[in-house]
């Protein structure tokens, strides 16, 4: 779904290059040279930001057309053609940056998330992303977790309660932390973070709707997991990587947050080649 929130990224983001003008497209292309572009995969992966790329070539130039062939969420081969645009050339080549830093970056967040749901396959267990993400880009970001078929936590600090150690420490206890969020804002979820297994205890009995289970053990998740009642949500995260996750999720938690997917996902690579009528 395409929102103002995404012109305001879109335009920014053009602004970046084109606050001026576009010397070498204007030295090296004659005005009117028309052209046909091609947004080719050079990897496999998962796409997002189809729809913004979109918008930042009909930003750059409206009259600009374009066959999309691949969309959010597909799955690509290297060497899939994902798009062709057909325009003005120096349009095109002035907004081929923009279009890709939006489509590759989104699509890496997309490819990374897909590798966690596919080590997670069978367990039950989801990848959740965090707050962890570039400044300004969230909203864009935790789409792309979407597209790669993870699940969002927390879009900011308003959507939902996570008391964490600094929050216990100011409370004075997990108990005292819980009872002070149900006061304040009794229909909002509530999230404990324990990194003991004594905290989990104290949690499970002031019942929150969700227990996170901060760098602990595989082992320690396994018996965290028998003390804590299927009404409540189990989620981990800390040191877990593509490598453990599945031996994490085996031991039968709800979920797990990966910060990793958002603030560390290699860009998709994708090149665009121009060739002009």
């Amino acid at each position: 779904m395409y929102t103002l929130i995404h012109q305001v990224l879109i335009d920014a983001a053009l602004a970046e290059d084109m606050a001026f003008k576009d010397l070498t497209a204007i030295a090296t292309i004659p005005a009117e040279q028309q052209a046909i572009a091609t947004i080719t995969a050079k990897a496999d992966g998962v796409l997002s930001g189809c729809t913004i790329a979109e918008q930042v070539m009909t930003t750059m130039n409206a009259s600009i057309k374009q066959s999309w062939f691949k969309q959010d969420e597909d799955l690509v081969k290297a060497g899939d053609v994902i798009c062709e645009l057909d325009g003005n050339m120096r349009s095109l080549l002035s907004a081929e940056r923009t279009a890709l830093n939006f489509l590759q970056h989104l699509s890496g967040i997309a490819t990374a998330t897909f590798a966690y749901t596919k080590a997670l396959k069978g367990t039950g267990c989801i990848v959740v992303d965090t707050r962890k993400t570039t400044p300004g880009l969230r909203f864009l970001e935790k789409q792309a977790v979407l597209h790669g078929g993870g699940a969002n936590h927390r879009h900011d600090l308003a959507s939902g309660m996570l008391i964490k150690e600094n929050h216990i420490i100011g409370a004075g206890s997990i108990t005292d932390a819980v009872a002070a969020c149900h006061k304040l804002a009794p229909d909002t979820w509530i999230e404990v973070e324990c990194e003991t297994l004594e905290e989990v205890h104290e949690a499970v009995a002031v019942c929150p709707d969700i227990i996170l289970l901060d760098n602990m053990s595989i082992e320690d998740v396994r018996l965290a997991r028998g003390l804590v009642p299927g009404s409540i949500v189990l989620e981990a995260s800390g040191n877990i990587t593509l490598a453990n996750a599945h031996a994490y999720a085996a031991t039968g938690i709800n979920r797990i947050a990966v910060g990793a997917i958002t603030h560390s996902a290699p860009a998709l690579d994708l090149s665009m080649r121009v060739l002009p009528l």
